[in-house]
């Protein structure tokens, strides 16, 4: 991005002009088009349906994916969309106000899933998973009506870990998000373009642009939930041990069927030992004396 031009996208007006915080953005960026190369994000003609809460991660997704169109990287319209859950005390006018003034082309929809989820939810168990299917099922619809490819999630390479494990701990399967999927009814594609960027590079840009974040108290008011300790087992794990969760973030990269235990992967049952390759070529061989 060309901060000194006269036409700068106003996400990117105000910008830190620090060493550091230029650094911070170029990695930012950098990984952010790493996962959209690596995993075929762009389609000719799509529109992009970015998902924006409010908190520092969707507003670092929003102004990244303006970089990479601002450079000519990202062929792809973008329609940011915010879903207004009914939570109480939700300032609803936070980021209709930030989207306008930031000219960026956006939807308000107003859907009151707090209380089903309140009404649903039996006392002493958390929220999330009811909340995000809703969440999910209205952004899905707003993708269709708008004309949508895609619906484009904020979540970062600590969420994809900490999933990972909750999958590994809770669900006794090895899965966590993927950075791209298709929906169940097949007709959009759910891209995550923070696959690779860090948690905590998330909260420096977003607060470096001083950008208007919005706590998720439905889920942060809760205790004991299953996210929050594996989020403290992996912050114990990097403090003990800098750079952890970037080498177990590989191992997501680098999975060996050979080497797990799941017959549906790996052909256990077809493994020969090479004497027996080397005999049965052997019988197939005609005898010439």
């Amino acid at each position: 991005m060309l901060d000194d031009s006269d036409d700068i996208h106003p996400l990117f007006a105000g910008a830190p002009g620090t060493t550091e915080f230029k650094k911070l953005r170029k990695r930012i960026v950098r990984y952010t088009r790493e996962a959209i190369e690596q995993y075929g994000m762009i389609e000719p003609g799509g529109k992009w349906l970015v998902c924006l809460s409010g908190g520092k991660d969707s507003y670092t997704l929003l102004a990244v994916l303006y970089e990479l169109k601002w450079r000519g990287l990202l062929p792809v319209d973008i329609l940011a969309c915010n879903l207004d859950q009914g939570q109480p005390g939700f300032p609803a006018t936070v980021l209709p106000e930030f989207l306008e003034r930031m000219q960026v082309p956006h939807r308000i929809e107003y859907q009151d899933t707090y209380s089903i989820v309140v009404d649903k939810v039996p006392q002493g168990r958390t929220y999330c998973a009811l909340c995000s299917r809703l969440r999910r099922g209205n952004l899905y619809r707003i993708a269709r009506e708008e004309g949508c490819t895609a619906v484009v999630l904020g979540h970062h390479r600590d969420d994809i870990l900490e999933t990972f494990f909750m999958n590994l701990f809770h669900g006794g399967r090895l899965a966590t998000m993927p950075p791209k999927l298709v929906n169940e009814e097949g007709d959009l594609f759910v891209y995550r373009p923070l696959a690779h960027v860090a948690e905590a590079d998330c909260e420096k840009f977003a607060r470096a642009m001083n950008y208007p974040i919005i706590p998720c108290d439905l889920c942060g008011s809760q205790d004991g939930l299953q996210r929050q300790r594996v989020k403290q087992i992996l912050d114990g794990w990097e403090a003990n041990s800098p750079g952890r969760r970037q080498v177990m973030f590989r191992a997501l990269m680098n999975a060996r069927p050979s080497h797990l235990l799941d017959p549906k992967l790996f052909d256990f049952t077809g493994l020969v030992r090479n004497s027996e390759q080397f005999e049965e070529k052997n019988e197939n061989i005609p005898d010439l004396r």
